[in-house]
């Protein structure tokens, strides 16, 4: 296994990376204990492991599960499951906390796990401090494994938070990812007609590549909502903590757009709303939503980054541009679950009467880039972008400049990002103006100058 990349797929928010190129059983099992070993002097006596449905997943788990209970922890085994079961799990059933095998969106031959310690995503260093493996054997009595099936809870608990309209007919696509575990049970306890794709996890993901935030892979959930004139088509990426919308017409609702959607619905339930956006979304997110009473947070990139910001600030509702959008307040524990989501569109298009194009159809229009990835190497990434920084101050002096992720670059009538991917050996950009000639020029600008900090 080649050592450099087994090192490289301890990431900012997950650890991720290709099956026996990085990470294999042995690593696996390495990872457990580290974590056991963490979480035992935490005060940790249970944790949940679940897993996705990935062709390696099930020996991953069990190994996994052998690193953790070999350092005296015992551990829950949550089976097949999405990432917000687990995260379900670690809410309701061992508060000490919880691992699940999965590598996301990711193609099939990658792997990975998503961590909580206690009831908090770890992140960075946090991430980091599992590469090296607890010193001796442990001398603890090795942890217990109880097996427990969670999807008809986690279904109920999922039905018995919303209030949709029984009847609402509406398409879905789970990519053949772990979505399909509980989605369409929730759906048919409310009564909904749901009309779903790609339903049956298969590791293999033979129809598209689960990730919703690109457009290509809702080719088949669009058809489905124009041939068959559903009221709107949702889909949910491979572990399902991300959403994808698409409304009555089939145009793709980007996921800052349907962020706002939450936000506002959120800022008009509870007065001084408190509503945190990644430095990706658009500007209206955040203009509108404190038009609307809410209080406002941009903050950096990623769902640890992000549920951890969440927490601290008691905020309401959180959206990244990606799809992962975060709950909190006294209706749901501050986690990113895509199917949650879902429903809770579904419940603001029965309680308005609107479909979800009219949802926004108030909106000021601005012009727009989706996300934009330029590939940069792992090693030089962030000096790349730092070098930007100091050349965008020196160019463009009236711009404000917000640095808590990369660099977002406030003009009066635009604005532009870059950040190096916490997950990619890539540069993010993305650009949205007041008009298309405004934008090309933000772009421009930019772009020349990310072109020329490459090269120092």
């Amino acid at each position: 296994m080649n050592a450099k990349n087994s090192e490289n797929i301890f990431r900012e928010y997950d650890i991720r990376g290709v099956v026996g190129d990085g990470i294999d059983e042995e690593r696996i099992f390495a990872i457990g204990a580290a974590y056991g070993e963490k979480a035992k002097a935490l005060g940790a006596k249970t944790v949940s492991v679940g897993r996705d449905c990935r062709l390696s997943s099930e020996e991953f788990a069990a190994a996994l599960t052998s690193g953790i209970t070999g350092r005296g922890v015992n551990v829950t085994d949550i089976g097949l499951v999405s990432t917000p079961m687990l995260y379900f799990s670690v809410f309701n059933l061992t508060p000490h906390g919880g691992v699940i095998v999965t590598a996301s969106h990711n193609p099939p031959e990658y792997n990975g796990l998503k961590l909580c310690m206690g009831k908090q995503a770890m992140f960075g260093n946090e991430i980091k401090s599992l590469a090296r493996p607890p010193e001796g054997k442990s001398k603890l009595v090795r942890g217990k494994i109880t097996k427990t099936d969670i999807a008809e809870n986690y279904a109920d608990f999922l039905c018995g938070g919303v209030k949709v309209e029984s009847g609402i007919g509406f398409a879905y696509d789970c990519g053949n990812g772990a979505g399909g575990i509980a989605a369409p049970m929730v759906f048919e306890k409310l009564g909904l007609k749901a009309d779903g794709l790609f339903t049956e996890p298969d590791g293999n993901f033979p129809n598209h590549h689960p990730d919703p935030s690109i457009e290509e892979n809702l080719a088949d959930l669009i058809k489905k909502v124009r041939s068959e004139k559903t009221l709107l088509g949702m889909a949910f990426d491979g572990d399902a903590d991300r959403i994808g919308v698409v409304d009555e017409n089939g145009t793709v609702v980007r996921g800052d757009m349907l962020a706002l959607i939450f936000a506002l619905d959120t800022a008009r339930s509870k007065a001084g709303a408190k509503i945190i956006g990644d430095v990706k979304c658009s500007k209206l997110l955040f203009e509108l939503s404190e038009k609307a009473g809410a209080k406002t947070i941009m903050w950096k990139t990623g769902h640890s980054v992000m549920k951890r910001k969440l927490a601290e600030e008691k905020a309401d509702f959180g959206g990244e541009m990606s799809g992962h959008l975060f709950f909190g307040g006294e209706r749901f524990g501050g986690y990113d679950d895509a199917l949650y989501a879902g429903l809770r569109l579904l419940e603001i298009v029965s309680k308005t009467g609107s479909e979800v194009s009219e949802l926004l159809a108030d909106v000021p229009e601005l012009f727009s880039t989706p996300e934009i990835r330029l590939d940069c190497p792992d090693d030089i990434k962030f000096t790349v972008v730092e070098n930007a920084k100091s050349a965008i101050v020196e160019k463009f002096p009236e711009a404000k400049i917000i640095d808590i992720d990369g660099a977002r670059v406030e003009f009066e009538d635009g604005w532009g990002l870059v950040r190096a991917s916490n997950t990619q050996p890539a540069l993010v950009l993305r650009f949205e103006a007041k008009s298309e000639k405004r934008l090309g020029e933000i772009r421009e600008g930019l772009e020349t100058i990310i072109a020329g900090a490459v090269k120092i």
